[in-house]
């Protein structure tokens, strides 16, 4: 049987340009795996990434229809509003004459399988949570012509709803899987799943919604994971980014395997970047990874207020932050912060300690990094306990034609205001810093610094102007003419007049 494994098309959002959190960062590889692991068994497959290639929807049409699949597997992804192009575009292949069966897979039709299949008939089926053994037994049950409504993990429609024959239980041993399908490029940075699933729950997360709906976590072996790395590093490939939510892993058999995994990596002689927890960190684990290779980290922090940490579940405290903070620098290593300046529950107070707490940690001395910490913010997507629990209280709107986001009402206007402001004027200094020509633009790097750090300095000072103006009480200035304002001196700073 001949099978189409495909990541469709991206088009760029102007809203939510800045934005990482429409899926998790490892589903970029989720195709590759679904198309090692059908390949496996024998079947005739192909693997297309129109997003790599930067293809247009009629571009990936005329592909479908050159090798005429008799199996169309999709990752599908939240791209914001550009989502419904999509089902267009499925309607429009289906309006073409493409017959065969279609499949999406992934976070979004995992998290949104029910809205999906009851308003978008071009879809048969949805593979929910980890989808690899799911439609292998889609495949098989197809080539010989088998019912496949008893598959579990799959999702379908039926004459009086959505049916769903149980969830698939994720696999125990994440060994088990086929190392995926790439198309590589010489000299590019590649991404490695050393690990599935995560062992905390945060409210804003949908990884464990995907994992069997609650904390998983599993990690490959350490000889799985350099056996990979080998075969990568025989194509040319030295640099590589570890995408799992938290590299490390629970407690002391997580440690005790990181601790295994560097000692295989560190005669490889490469260099890696990785995501983990702060509270996984110790010293000697630090001194490890960067003997192995470690560059880059990114701390999951999230919030520098308690009641906001707890709001989250984040399952740790600014102490502990603080902490991961400084012995990352004491190893060499900056660590790039992944932070929620505002969410729904803040009070003013709220963004008080989140200044405090950066400020302190220093993190606010480097324009591309100020720029995001001010201005980012919670987004919440249907299926994870955040929605829920913001729907049950009554203060979602769903947007989009699925309500796969949510848009929250503030519990404290104030904060609301601030972001209203922070927000824009912050995505104003990122877009000049990605165009070419600004004094800005971060392809220049030191030559600019001047400029850098009084747009730098100018952001914190207005952050903390808009907290004391806030904290006076109401009535507040119009948000969109105070960023009119705003943005013009940016441009006498840019320009020095």
């Amino acid at each position: 049987m001949r099978i189409l494994i495909l990541e469709h098309p991206r088009i760029k959002s102007e809203k939510h340009f800045n934005d990482i959190a429409n899926t998790p960062l490892w589903s970029c590889l989720m195709g590759g795996y679904v198309a090692a692991g059908l390949e496996k068994t024998g079947q005739e497959v192909h693997y297309v990434d129109a997003a790599s290639h930067e293809w247009d929807f009629e571009r990936t049409t005329e592909e479908v229809f050159r090798r005429r699949p008799h199996l169309i597997c999709i990752n599908a992804v939240y791209f914001w509003e550009h989502t419904p192009g999509f089902f267009d575009w499925l309607a429009s292949i289906r309006t073409g004459g493409y017959k065969a069966h279609i499949n999406l897979f992934g976070f979004f039709p995992t998290l949104a399988y029910n809205a999906i299949l009851a308003s978008n008939p071009a879809v048969d089926s949805v593979s929910v949570g980890e989808c690899e053994e799911t439609l292998i037994a889609l495949a098989e049950h197809l080539a010989k012509g088998l019912n496949w409504h008893d598959i579990p993990g799959l999702a379908f429609r039926t004459p009086t709803g959505i049916g769903l024959p149980g969830f698939r239980k994720p696999a125990s041993d994440p060994d088990k899987f086929s190392f995926p399908r790439r198309h590589l490029k010489p000299g590019e940075t590649v991404s490695i799943l050393a690990s599935r699933g995560c062992y905390n729950h945060c409210s804003f997360c949908p990884v464990p919604v995907f994992y069997n709906n609650g904390p998983l976590w599993r990690g490959r072996s350490p000889e799985n994971i350099v056996q990979e790395l080998t075969l990568l590093m025989d194509q040319g490939i030295r640099d590589f980014y570890f995408v799992d939510p938290n590299f490390i892993g629970p407690g002391r058999k997580g440690k005790e395997r990181t601790m295994d995994l560097c000692r295989q990596l560190a005669p490889l002689s490469i260099t890696f970047g990785m995501e983990t927890r702060s509270s996984d960190l110790d010293a000697q684990i630090l001194e490890a990874l960067v003997s192995a290779g470690l560059q880059s980290l990114l701390l999951g922090v999230e919030s520098g207020s308690a009641g906001i940490l707890n709001n989250l579940n984040k399952g740790a405290s600014q102490n502990i932050s603080e902490r991961a903070i400084g012995l990352c620098r004491s190893a060499g290593i900056e660590p790039e912060i992944g932070f929620l300046m505002f969410v729904p529950d803040s009070i003013l107070a709220d963004l008080e300690h989140n200044l405090a707490f950066l400020r302190r940690n220093l993190l606010l001395d480097r324009l591309d990094r100020t720029a995001n910490l001010l201005c980012h913010y919670q987004i919440v997507f249907m299926g994870t306990s955040g929605y829920r629990c913001f729907q049950d209280q009554d203060r979602l709107t769903q947007l989009g034609p699925l309500g796969f986001e949510g848009d929250i009402a503030y519990g404290d206007p104030r904060v609301k205001w601030v972001s209203e402001v922070m927000i824009p004027v912050c995505h104003s200094v990122l877009r000049d810093m990605s165009q070419p020509g600004s004094p800005t633009d971060w392809r220049c790097g030191s030559a600019n610094s001047g400029t850098d750090k009084r747009v730098n300095d100018f952001l914190v000072d207005t952050f903390e102007r808009l907290l004391a103006t806030a904290g006076q009480g109401s009535p507040l200035p119009r948000a969109e003419p105070l960023v009119e304002n705003i943005e013009a001196d940016l441009t006498g700073i840019y320009y020095g007049s």
